[in-house]
C-alpha cells in the first residue's frame, strides 16, 4: 500500500497560478450555490419529469414534506413511489427543540431560515461567479496548453484505466508530474460535462432565457425535467467533492494542499522524467 509520496522524491511545479486561483474560487462558489440552491428548492421540494407539474399530473419522482399522524409530526420523503420516514433531517426538522415542517435543517441552507428572495440573490450571484471563472479558466488553459497537455483523455489513458482503477482500489496511489487516467476522466467530466450542464439547465429554468433560447426546453424535455437534471448534477458534484477530499487525505493532505496553494508538489522518485 503506497499513499503519501516518499520524502526523497523531487518537488516539481505541478499547478499553474490560473489552475490554483480558479480552483479555490470554484470551491467557494459551489459551496454557496449548494446551500442557496437548497433554500430555493424548499419553496417547492418536489422533482418532476416532463414539461409540467401540479396536482393533476402524476410525474413526481421526489417529494419531501411533513405529515401529522396520530398527533405527531413526521418527515416523509417519497422517491420513485417509495415512502421513507426522514423525520429530523428531511421534511420535519428540529428547530429550538421541536419539530417544524421544513425540507432541510437550517445548517444546510443559506440563509439558515426560510427566505426565498435572499436565497435567489445569493444563488444568482455565485452562478455568475462560477460561469465567469469557468470561462477564464478555459481561456487560460488553452493558452498555457494545460487543457491539451494535462486534462484531455487520450487513447493511452483509456488503455491504462483498468490498471489505474485497480491501483486505487488497493490504495496504491501514484504521485506524478501529470494526472493519472482516473483524474483526467473525472476532472474532464466535471469541467466539460457537469458544470456546463449545471449552468445550462439553470438557465433553462428561467422564463427570460426561454424566450431568448426556446430550444433549451426541447433539449431537456421541459423546465421541470431541466430542474430535475439540475438537482441530480448537484448531487453528483457533492459525491465528487466527498471522493476528492478522501483522496486528498489518503494521498497526503500537506503535499496535495501545497500543490493547490504554491503549485509545487513532491512526486515519486520514478516520476522524474517529464
Amino acid at each position: 500500500m503506497k499513499l503519501i509520496a516518499p520524502r526523497n522524491g523531487p518537488v516539481v511545479q505541478r499547478q499553474s497560478i490560473w489552475t490554483r486561483l480558479t480552483h479555490w474560487i470554484w470551491a467557494v462558489a459551489l459551496f454557496f450555490l449548494l446551500l442557496s440552491g437548497l433554500q430555493i428548492f424548499m419553496a417547492r421540494p418536489d422533482l418532476y419529469i416532463g414539461a409540467q407539474s401540479g396536482f393533476q399530473f402524476d410525474n413526481s419522482i421526489l417529494s419531501i414534506g411533513a405529515v401529522v399522524e396520530n398527533g405527531a409530526m413526521r418527515g416523509v420523503t417519497n422517491l420513485f413511489g417509495h415512502r421513507f420516514d426522514t423525520t429530523g433531517w428531511l421534511g420535519a426538522v428540529w428547530q429550538d427543540g421541536q419539530l417544524v415542517p421544513q425540507s432541510f435543517p437550517g445548517s444546510m441552507v443559506i440563509p439558515t431560515y426560510r427566505d426565498l428572495a435572499s436565497g435567489r440573490v445569493v444563488h444568482f450571484f455565485f452562478a455568475w461567479v462560477l460561469g465567469t471563472t469557468l470561462l477564464v479558466w478555459l481561456v487560460a488553459s488553452i493558452a498555457n496548453r494545460h487543457l491539451l497537455r494535462d486534462l484531455l483523455p487520450r487513447g493511452r489513458d483509456l488503455k491504462a484505466l483498468p490498471r489505474d482503477v485497480a491501483d486505487h482500489a488497493r490504495l496504491r496511489l501514484h504521485h506524478g508530474r501529470s494526472y493519472n487516467p482516473l483524474q483526467k476522466l473525472s476532472y474532464f467530466g466535471v469541467l466539460f460535462v457537469a458544470l456546463p450542464l449545471m449552468i445550462l439547465t439553470g438557465l433553462t429554468m428561467s422564463p427570460g432565457f426561454n424566450a431568448l433560447a426556446p430550444w433549451t426546453l426541447d433539449l431537456f424535455g421541459g423546465r421541470q425535467t431541466a430542474r430535475t437534471i439540475h438537482f441530480v448534477v448537484m448531487l453528483s458534484l457533492v459525491a465528487f467533492f466527498v471522493v476528492h477530499i478522501v483522496m486528498v487525505i489518503l494521498a497526503g493532505p500537506f503535499n496535495e494542499l501545497r500543490s493547490m496553494i504554491t503549485g509545487r508538489m513532491r512526486i515519486d522518485p520514478e516520476e522524474t522524467k517529464p
